[in-house]
């Protein structure tokens, strides 16, 4: 069935949200807020609907020519303007449904100038014989089919570079020589590339080699991450996100508590008097303690262990600063509530998920207050940003 519906809003993941004649929600992928639009019904749960964009009866003036998408780009056809405005509506939508109170609230001050394509410093591509040829591209959700992928808007000029080359060794390694060789590449399924200003183009098929090491710089200090460990894709706005930190560090001082702290970014970067990083992957932690005693830090303390293992262990007083950065799936249960009674000066949550920031800031509020919002459009053209919230003891 065919509707005309009128688009109120993009909700989280880009979606365009509007409200059939029966009253009933629909989500329409690729349809824009303010916009009239034709669906088509596709599945139909017992409060809402999904449907699929057929036609646009009046579009956005938002609404632009897209140019090379790829799968996930859910704003290639939004001004970047519209999408910024989209993103801070989600953001602003998550506090105020968690009932939040927010001292401030701002958006990264150098959006502007942000690239809103060919940012990323790292892409996984799968490949797989689809009606009798090897592709290689993105994964498109949910058929799982790979569009494949010669030229990336997402990617950084250099990984684009290195593209033709890295395909048709990939290509050569399925295509050709003993089929020992074919069947292992096939079977491993995935090429990461990945850039750095220091490292350059490194690329590997299937799980990372032993040894691989990429430098990344960020506030001028060089730090060594595993070829797959994480580091932020964005490497301009990871630079100004960590520096939010820093600044907000300096209003406080004393010594840092820095939880999930991968490599030691946040804390190397905020180089307090004391720092303890607490970190899950034991990989990461030696690449911390190597990142601090390659830059004269050499008393600060990263440990391996689950962080909401670790608790009673971790010692934070009214002069202690506490950094979060938690995966995506946000902390585990008990660290929120940890955190409501932990006594530090000041925490600084860094999420790249709103829905599990606001769920661990409701029971985070009840010891703390909100003092600012800053959120950064880490990922253009894409549903995803990043947000700091910084956070007060009552």
């Amino acid at each position: 069935m065919v509707s005309t519906v009128y688009i109120a809003k993009n909700v989280y993941g880009g979606d365009g949200l509007g409200r059939l004649g029966d009253g009933r929600v629909v989500f329409v992928p690729g349809a824009f807020a303010g916009e009239s639009v034709k669906a088509e019904i596709v599945e139909e749960k017992r409060h809402f609907v999904r449907a699929r964009l057929v036609e646009v009866v009046e579009p956005s003036p938002d609404r632009v020519e897209p140019g090379p998408v790829v799968p996930g780009m859910v704003y290639s056809a939004l001004s970047y303007d519209g999408e910024c405005r989209a993103k801070e509506s989600q953001l602003r939508e998550f506090l105020d449904r968690a009932r939040i109170p927010v001292g401030g609230f701002a958006a990264d001050p150098g959006m502007s100038a942000s690239p809103a394509l060919n940012y990323r410093s790292k892409v996984v591509y799968h490949f797989a014989r689809q009606k009798g040829d090897w592709v290689i591209g993105y994964r498109r959700e949910p058929a799982h089919d790979i569009v494949d992928v010669s030229n990336d808007p997402l990617a950084r000029p250099e990984i684009n570079a290195a593209l033709g080359e890295i395909r048709r060794g990939v290509l050569t390694l399925l295509t050709q020589g003993p089929e020992a060789v074919r069947r292992d590449t096939a079977r491993k399924a995935k090429i990461t590339v990945r850039w750095s200003g220091r490292s350059g183009v490194k690329w590997w098929i299937g799980d990372a080699p032993d040894g691989v090491v990429v430098k990344e710089t960020t506030c001028g200090k060089v730090f060594e991450v595993p070829a797959d460990g994480f580091y932020q894709v964005n490497p301009v706005v990871g630079e100004r996100l960590v520096k939010a930190v820093v600044d907000e560090y300096a209003r406080c001082g004393g010594d840092m508590v820095d939880l999930y702290c991968g490599v030691g970014v946040f804390g190397l970067c905020c180089r307090p008097p004391r720092l303890v990083g607490v970190e899950s992957g034991r990989q990461a932690v030696d690449f911390a303690r190597r990142n601090a005693e390659s830059q004269g830090f050499a008393s600060a303390k990263f440990f391996a262990e689950q962080v909401g293992r670790s608790l009673r262990r971790i010692k934070v007083g009214p002069g202690t600063a506490v950094v979060v950065d938690p995966p995506r799936g946000g902390m585990e249960p008990n660290v929120p509530a940890w955190l409501a009674d932990c006594g530090a000066a000041r925490i600084f949550y860094v999420s790249c998920d709103p829905a599990t920031m606001t769920r661990d800031l409701k029971t985070i509020c009840r010891g703390y207050d909100v003092e600012s919002v800053r959120w950064f459009n880490m990922f253009p053209r894409t549903a995803r940003f990043e947000t700091l919230a910084c956070l007060r003891r009552k």
